[in-house]
């Protein structure tokens, strides 16, 4: 299993200064599935709810989620599945002010949306709510996790337009 203080340094030696800590490592050590997967095994929130401003700032890395799904415990897909989903819809919700500060990028294929058993259409905001909720119904964990989902995408934006 890869350290929490490992995962940190990966994701700001990718540019995803989500997280406190130390970068160890000036260049990226781990392939971006086994990232993503490590991301979605830890058994701390806040780790895993950086996989949201991963997929803000590398969007390319959508081509490696299948690979690091297939990877999961049932338990975790769900975290994969659910953060991945609402940062398609963040990625869109968010695009002028991650346009101004990242520049043009790809946009996030949905991938998982017909899984969850929900429709991403044209409403951002309803679709994040209706996530949220089937995140609750699929997890048995009655969170706030559209607010979970904002929190993480806002922090990211917001430190990446004061600080580049």
């Amino acid at each position: 299993m890869i350290s929490e203080d490992q995962l940190v340094s990966e994701l700001w030696a990718r540019d995803v200064p989500f997280l406190m800590g130390e970068q160890t490592n000036p260049e990226p050590l781990l392939d971006p599935a086994t990232l993503i997967q490590s991301l979605a095994q830890s058994n701390e929130a806040r780790i895993r709810m950086a996989l949201i401003p991963l997929f803000l700032r590398h969007p390319e890395f959508s081509s490696e989620v299948i690979r690091a799904d297939e990877r999961l415990s049932p338990a975790e897909q769900l975290y994969l599945r659910f953060y991945y989903t609402a940062t398609v819809l963040l990625q869109k919700k968010y695009q002028e002010r991650l346009m101004k500060v990242i520049g043009g990028q790809i946009q996030l294929p949905d991938l998982f949306s017909e899984k969850l058993g929900i429709t991403l259409d044209t409403d951002l905001d309803e679709a994040l709510i209706r996530l949220g909720k089937r995140h609750q119904v699929l997890s048995g964990r009655i969170i706030n996790w559209v607010e979970t989902y904002e929190h993480s995408a806002e922090r990211f934006v917001k430190y990446v337009e004061k600080f580049g």
